[in-house]
Parts: structure tokens; sequence; C-alpha cells
């Protein structure tokens, strides 16, 4: 692939200790990992938007980082990019038996099933005191790290058996956050029991069927129609949104959402 051949060279160039650009010089592991979460996010934002032209830009910004990455370890003699290729092609294979072996599979629950047990192989020869929980890398979105967390544990049958129990302990943790909330000079508590909110809610999203992350960023991004929207609203009436009352507010939240409703049906 020459483009890839291209892209490597063009890397390694920049790195150039002699004739390099100063910026990519001068960065670590450390100072990149930045760009690259940020180089997944925009990717799936692209995704959001159903921007394909905007996606195919993003992927190659995305894949920069990995050539990134691979250049600085190469210069440490750690790995390069042919050892990142060849570690995945292992991986896919390996994990992949009943396309590039002989073994069958019968539904997708069993697709799934059998794709966890090859990674928890591949876990437990990594380490002698492994925990169900290994392997989670607290580098996620919180909400995302929290469902596979809870995923695991669920492997081991710790889970409540369907969603009634989830809304009790939901009511039960909301209780114990507005407790609390009441001592305010406790900030500490407030937090831990606001995390136990969010938690037992990442967990119903699992008994849900539902990823917590793509519904925050959905709830996200109604906010940001509804509230724009009451900003235009305003305007349209002569009025300085900032300036109203919270009362008044909340009607234009409500005539915002009424409009946005209507607008999904039609």
């Amino acid at each position: 692939m020459p483009e890839l051949e291209k892209l490597l060279q063009i890397m390694k160039d920049l790195r150039d200790p002699d004739s390099g650009c100063p910026w990519d010089i001068e960065q670590d592991f450390d100072t990149i990992k930045p760009y690259t979460i940020e180089e997944a996010y925009e990717v799936a934002d692209a995704i959001e938007r159903k921007d394909m032209e905007g996606l195919r830009s993003e992927l190659g910004d995305l894949l920069f980082q990995v050539v990134f990455h691979a250049q600085m370890a190469s210069e440490q003699g750690l790995f390069d990019f042919g050892d990142v290729v060849e570690s995945i092609n292992e991986k896919l294979i390996r994990r992949h038996p009943h396309v590039f072996a002989d073994e069958q599979v019968g539904s997708h629950e069993h697709l799934a099933e059998r794709w966890e047990q090859h990674k928890q192989a591949e876990r437990d020869s990594m380490q002698d005191n492994h925990s169900a929980l290994s392997g989670v890398t607290s580098a996620l979105p919180a909400l995302q790290w929290s469902q596979k967390l809870q995923k695991r544990a669920i492997r081991t049958g710790f889970d409540w058996p369907d969603v009634e129990p989830v809304f009790d302990k939901f009511n039960e943790e909301i209780a114990e956050l507005r407790e609390e909330i009441g001592h305010e000079d406790n900030r500490q508590r407030i937090l831990d029991e606001y995390g136990d909110v969010l938690f037992v809610c990442a967990n119903l999203g699992l008994h849900l069927k539902i990823n917590a992350e793509e519904a925050m960023r959905h709830a996200n991004h109604k906010f940001i129609s509804r509230f724009t929207l009451m900003e235009q609203l305003a305007r349209d009436d002569g009025v300085v949104f900032e300036e109203l009352g919270l009362q008044e507010m909340e009607a234009y939240w409500q005539k915002a959402k009424t409009i946005l409703k209507e607008t999904l049906k039609s």
C-alpha cells in the first residue's frame, strides 16, 4: 500500500531530530494521548452527523495518531507500526476461529459468548491474579467505563434478575443523596452518593439494552436543540433571553419542546 508507506515516511520525517517539525519532535506518549482520544471522539461525531466526507477525514486523523505512537515506540526500540498490525491480525484470527478455523458457531448469543471466552483467555494468560474486572481501561468515558465494569460483573452472576430491583436501588440512592445534600459541609459524601446514582443509572441502561454513553450524548444534543430554539424564540419576540425570569424561560422551554416534537412527527 504505497499511500500507507507514504504516511509512515511523513511521520518519520516529522520526527527527524535534525530536519523535522519542532512540535512533533518534542511530543511523547503522554502529550499525544489527549489528541488520540479527541480524534476518536471526532470520528464518533462524524458518524452521528452522517457526514461520510467528514468521517473519511477524521479516520485519517485517527490513523495518524496510531502512526505517531508507533513511530515514537520505534524510536525507543519498543515496537513499530508493522508490529501493531501484526498484533491486531493475530488477535482477529485468534478471536474468530469460526472464520479462520473449523470451529462451528450457532446463534449470535453463542458467538458473543465465545468472543468473551477468547478475550478472557487472553487476559488470563497475561496475569496470574486476575479479577473479572481486569483489563477494563479506566481511560474510557465514565458512563461507558461503568457499563463495561458492570457487564464483567454480570458475567459472574452479580446482578439483579430484572429491572424492578434496579428502580428500587435507584430510589434508594436518590434518597441517600437527598439526605447528604442536607449536610452541605460534607461535599465528599454528596459526591459519593451522586456517583452511586449515576452508577445505578448505568446499570439500568444495561437492563434496558441501552448504551449509557450514547443516551447521554443524545440527551446533550436534545438539550442543545431545545435551548438554542428557546433563545431564537425569545429573539423573535424582541426580548433579551438572559433578562427573562425563570418562569418565562420555562414557558419558552415548553414551547421549544412542542415545536421540536411536532417537527419530528412531520
